[in-house]
């Protein structure tokens, strides 16, 4: 993050506690410094908005089910196959 080295000596341990941030895993001192950070760092700005973006699509992605008749099938074919000898 070459821009940002001179705003905030932006690293990969600044981006660690950005993850953080999103995680909910900061104390209320800690979110207040984040915030300022990304408030005057477009460069980290823009990878926590990709972060955000990037959550959003897994966590949609996660909420969508199988169709029934694939996990009919995957049982299925455990249930037919040979049980492994020891």
């Amino acid at each position: 993050m070459s821009d940002c080295q001179g705003l905030g000596d932006c690293d990969d341990a600044r981006m660690q506690r950005i993850y953080e941030y999103l995680d909910g895993a900061l104390t209320h001192d800690d979110i207040a410094e984040i915030k300022d950070h990304l408030d005057g760092c477009p460069e980290c700005f823009e990878q926590y908005d990709l972060e955000c973006v990037i959550r959003v699509m897994v966590k949609r992605s996660c909420t969508e089910a199988a169709p029934a008749n694939l996990k009919n099938s995957i049982l299925d074919r455990i249930h037919s196959s040979n049980p492994v000898e020891a």
